[in-house]
């Protein structure tokens, strides 16, 4: 045929209306006459004839709003691209240059357009157009047009009719085949497109681009994981599909992508990228989702440890919550990461430490008990590690741990006694900087509410790192100089009550025990003491324990000038409790020997004297009785035993005359209380024998003083107007003291003494 034919010259009348005719028969037909032409001129070489058939089946028959037209003309231009395909591969198989036309530019559009296409047959048609195109063309049409295929496969999988569903799945299985050959299919180009795509919901179009998502991952020469920031929080979205094939798909998916990652050299991947797409996912409220995200960061830090050092903060971020999770699976791999953190590399500084520690810090407030003793034991481990940089935060920090005080959970409690026990180590400025903050916690109603809860294992605790000696030194230290009088009070109580019962406290009551012996034990008594003075029970009780019996009797001999209020009582009342417990058992046996502790006996029985007839008025009498009456009688005949101290010297105890000897027949204690009182006198003035010398008459004097401005600040506030602040209240009732001040009757006493027993109940 001559170039340039019209189409009416090439195309006989019978092929254009068989193309437009409602029968597929006679359609199909015509396509192959057309197909069948094409071949020919293609032969020859006419292109333009070509051409101009090409162009009169788009314009006249793909963009006709006939349907039937329009179907016939899809089969007519896959028939001619078919004949067309044919062709160009003879030619390069002969190893000529193809001198034809890009005819798929011209053809594959217009079939592409009738793929949304109202009339669902003319889809379906187009669907069949395209594959036969496609089929023929392969790497050829997979260049220019894949996108524009895929974008148009991406709608066509939510289509409603079952024919053009079925017909688009034909037409993604090739696509898939001819991308899985190709040898450099252009992933750049294309993940942008997948990347959008991805963020729909539709099930099915999600079902869709995950199966996209296996064969490009299966490809052995697309690098996908250098794309893999853009999809992956795409892909761990599906995980919460409400269509299970969908979830079980995203997970298939999401093992194999990981699978790779970890078989994948680390210099590939981008993990700063990664690792903050998958800690956004790891706060997601979907447990599977979370799971996963959770699940890739703990490989991630098993395999990778050196290269995420700087991302452990952001990585900290998702694990620690992650581990007070209701799911048991999420705990365990959350525990797993973390704990693979805690093992730091070499180099660990590349972490920030700064950085750590406030993604720690955030944490500490935790209600969640799992994660908030994690964030506890990193604190712990940034101490041992980079103590510095803790210590420039501690301003931050300490409010914090204080407040773990007050959670429900012990092991918080011990755990954050632990923190501050290693930020106090070895630092006098940050141990005294730590208890004077520990003292002001109990202060105000939450602060008592803390004392009785808590105070006595916040103090063991402390006692077992920092060791006994050194803790109550400085708490004394520090109450030495405390202003507010009712706190100092009931806070030497509270420690008082610990140092005669903890456990933990054995070896620091015998220190105090050889007080008059040796320099260690007098220089704590006298620390102690500075500030046990605030308490009249607190101080008789060290002066008991540390067997400075003289003292004692001076001590409460005072009160022969000073004001004894009902607080004053029930201390003593306290104190003849704790005189019952095992922890004086020594001091009861020393009753059996009045000629070596004469000072014990005269201090014993001042209490008495001082105590109304109550309770412990009878406790104690009945204790004093037991003592044996010959042993009184004989006092002066038993010499001093070296080793107790302080005691009366034998050269102190006065020789009785001929005339002041007792009938042994009657019982008369006159002369055996002049004995007493002679050895008591000289007790009170030796503190020791052999020892190192204690400064008695000093702390007596500091004792008078610390006891005339309580009974001073107790008189102030009875004289005031307003009621007792809710603050006092609660310390007095932690030691057992009347809220509203009284006279020291003997049901006062009763009633104060059933509080006393019921706060050392709950203290102990």
């Amino acid at each position: 045929m001559p170039p340039g034919a019209d189409v009416d010259t090439l195309l006989s009348q019978v092929v254009l209306r068989g193309l437009g005719d409602k029968l597929y028969d006679k359609r199909k037909a015509a396509a192959l006459e057309v197909e069948q032409l094409v071949k020919t001129l293609a032969k020859e070489g006419n292109w333009q004839s070509v051409v101009h058939i090409l162009d009169h089946l788009i314009e006249d028959y793909a963009y006709s709003p006939q349907a039937n037209c329009r179907k016939g003309g899809l089969l007519a231009l896959a028939a001619a691209a078919v004949a067309l395909a044919e062709r160009k591969q003879d030619t390069k198989k002969k190893g000529d240059e193809w001198a034809g036309p890009d005819y798929l530019a011209v053809v594959v559009p217009p079939v592409l357009n009738s793929l949304v296409d109202a009339d669902a047959r003319v889809r379906y048609y187009a669907c069949e157009a395209l594959y036969n195109i496609a089929k023929v063309s392969r790497d050829d049409f997979l260049e220019p047009h894949f996108n524009c295929t895929f974008d148009a496969l991406f709608r066509l999988v939510a289509d409603p009719d079952p024919a053009v569903n079925q017909a688009t799945t034909f037409l993604d299985a090739l696509m898939k085949d001819i991308v899985t050959a190709h040898e450099h299919f252009n992933m750049d180009e294309f993940v942008g497109q997948f990347q959008t795509a991805l963020k729909v919901t539709a099930p099915r179009k999600r079902a869709f681009l995950l199966s996209w998502m296996q064969v490009l991952a299966s490809v052995p020469d697309l690098d996908m994981l250098a794309h893999l920031p853009l999809f992956l929080g795409s892909l761990l979205d599906c995980l919460c599909d409400p269509f299970g094939e969908v979830r079980a798909q995203a997970t298939k998916v999401l093992q194999d992508l990981l699978m790779e990652v970890q078989s994948a050299s680390t210099q590939n991947l981008d993990y700063p990228a990664l690792a903050t797409v998958l800690v956004e996912a790891a706060k997601s409220g979907d447990d599977a989702i979370r799971l996963t995200a959770l699940r890739w960061l703990r490989s991630f830090v098993v395999d990778a440890k050196a290269e995420l050092l700087p991302l452990y903060a952001m990585i900290l971020q998702a694990i620690l919550p992650a581990l007070s999770s209701s799911t048991p699976e999420i705990q365990q791999v959350a525990r797993e990461a973390n704990a693979e953190l805690l093992d730091l590399p070499a180099g660990w500084e590349a972490a920030d430490p700064a950085a750590l520690l406030a993604a720690v810090a955030n944490e500490l407030h935790s209600v969640q008990e799992p994660t908030r003793m994690a964030a506890l034991l990193w604190l712990n481990t940034l101490l041992s590690q980079s103590r510095r940089t803790v210590l420039e935060h501690l301003d931050v920090l300490l409010p914090s741990l204080f407040d773990a005080l007050h959670a429900p959970s012990e092991r918080v409690v011990v755990e954050a006694l632990s923190v501050q026990a290693a930020i106090a180590a070895d630092d006098p400025l940050q141990f005294r900087t730590l208890m004077k903050e520990l003292l002001d916690r109990f202060r105000g109603p939450g602060g008592a509410r803390l004392l009785q809860r808590r105070g006595s294992l916040v103090v063991r605790k402390l006692v077992t790192r920092l060791g006994g000696r050194a803790v109550l030194s400085m708490l004394s230290s520090i109450l030495e100089d405390e202003r507010d009088l009712p706190f100092a009070a009931a806070l030497v109580q509270a420690l008082n009550l610990i140092l005669l019962t903890a456990p933990e406290l054995k070896d620091l009551r015998m220190s105090l025990r050889s007080a008059g012996r040796t320099e260690e034990g007098a220089h704590l008594f006298t620390t102690l003491y500075r500030s046990w003075c605030h308490s009249l029970g607190a101080v008789l009780s060290l002066c008991f324990l540390s067997e400075a019996y003289g003292h004692a009797y001076e001590l409460a001999s005072c009160f022969a000038e000073l004001p004894m209020g009902v607080e004053v009582l029930v201390q003593i009342d306290r104190l003849v409790q704790l005189l019952e417990t095992p922890v004086f058992n020594f001091l009861r046996l020393h009753l059996l020997h009045p000629a070596r502790y004469p000072a014990l006996l005269w201090s014993m029985y001042a209490l008495l004297m001082l105590l109304p007839q109550s309770e412990a008025f009878k406790t104690l009498h009945a204790r004093l009785h037991s003592v044996p009456t010959v042993t009184l009688l004989k006092m002066d005949s038993q010499p001093p035993t070296q080793g107790a101290s302080p005691r009366a010297p034998r050269e102190a105890t006065p020789r009785r005359s001929q005339d002041c000897q007792p009938d042994r027949s009657r019982d008369d204690m006159n002369g055996v209380w002049k004995q007493i009182s002679s050895a008591s006198s000289a007790s009170s003035n030796a503190s020791c024998t052999g020892g190192t010398e204690i400064p008695f008459g000093e702390l007596l004097a500091l004792f008078r003083r610390r006891q005339l401005a309580h009974a001073q600040h107790e008189e102030q506030r009875r004289s005031s107007t307003f009621e007792t602040e809710p603050e006092d209240t609660l310390l007095r009732s932690l030691v057992g003291l009347s809220a509203v001040s009284v006279e020291p009757t003997d049901a006062t006493l009763s009633a104060a003494r059933r509080t006393v027993s019921d706060s050392t109940a709950l203290a102990l």
